[in-house]
């Protein structure tokens, strides 16, 4: 079994056994996709290098495990993700994820979503026998699960997901709370950003934010970390973006960018000072921030609560 960290961190031994199983832990050899261990298979027509962990490559079956939900650029999870860029190089991924900056790279879309395609086209280098994915509740429970042809289940799996999580709304919220639906959505900033970013279609212009996220592990990751800490706006994250991509700065831009269009108080572990000097207000608990930001708005201010953020779609109802 090979698991696909993407540009993540490696799994420590002990959530390879949570994520596979005692049972099957125990009987089969459970391992990272390893980045200096790769093949270069060619380039999709949109420039992306295909280099993919050798051990995928040589396998006589390649069947992709996962679970759909919605994704800020892709559109969606699962399908080919698994391999781009699960078990793809950083440069491979970041060749791919510059395209996050386009229009039609949006969450819940794929019709039109060039980044999406670029992703599924990588099938066509490392040949995807079969797909099984699954969708969860807000309990983490299976609820609906898909198979077969990597397109066509996939699809298949997203349309069953719009019918559960794309939520509409009669108009934006003045405040929006959002949690990012618990472990290990929130064990990190990296992770949590999903939420926020969903949050983002559920406020007004001028809006606030509150996001409820642990974060015991703090930013999650180095590229992103340093992004962070050295900008002096959120103005300085989009601006950067524009001038080179850098993997993990893609999400430090996409939270510049909801920071630019509402007040974002956050609801964590991490200090109040770190907090604030990434452009965060940061509270102890939900009530306090809740309180201030009624307080800052109006009495009467609209509220919109997001329990499972980063599953759930808002959708403005035209």
């Amino acid at each position: 079994m090979v698991f696909a960290p993407g540009n993540h961190r490696a799994h420590t031994e002990e959530e390879k056994r949570y994520l596979a199983g005692e049972d099957i832990y125990s009987k089969i050899r459970c391992v990272d996709s390893d980045q200096k261990r790769i093949v270069h298979l060619g380039t999709t027509s949109y420039g992306t290098p295909v280099d993919i962990f050798e051990e995928v490559v040589k396998a006589q079956r390649v069947i992709c495990l996962g679970n759909i939900e919605y994704h800020y650029f892709a559109g969606y999870s699962g399908g080919a993700k698994a391999i781009m860029p699960g078990v793809s190089t950083a440069g491979a991924i970041q060749a791919n994820h510059s395209r996050m900056v386009e229009d039609t790279s949006a969450t819940g879309r794929i019709e039109g979503n060039r980044l999406r395609a670029d992703i599924d086209e990588v099938a066509k280098f490392v040949k995807i026998d079969f797909i099984f994915n699954v969708v969860l509740d807000e309990k983490k429970q299976i609820i609906r699960a898909v198979a077969g042809d990597y397109i066509k289940a996939h699809r298949e799996g997203c349309e069953f997901l719009d019918r559960l999580y794309k939520v509409k709304i009669n108009k934006k919220a003045d405040i929006v709370i959002v949690s990012a639906g618990g472990y290990p959505k929130d064990i990190n900033l990296y992770q949590a950003q999903k939420a926020l970013d969903n949050a983002k279609h559920a406020v007004r212009e001028g809006g606030i934010i509150i996001l409820v996220a642990q974060c015991k592990e703090g930013l999650g990751e180095k590229v992103f970390e340093r992004w962070m800490k050295e900008a002096t706006c959120p103005e300085d994250m989009v601006r950067k973006i524009q001038e080179k991509l850098e993997l993990g700065g893609h999400k430090a831009t996409a939270i510049g960018m909801v920071q630019l269009k509402a007040d974002v108080f956050l609801v964590s572990d991490m200090g109040d000072s770190f907090a604030s000097s990434m452009f965060f207000m940061p509270f102890d608990n939900v009530q306090a921030a809740l309180d201030k930001a009624i307080s800052k708005m109006r009495e009467k201010a609209s509220i919109i609560i997001m329990p499972y953020g980063g599953s759930t779609l808002p959708h403005l109802n035209r």
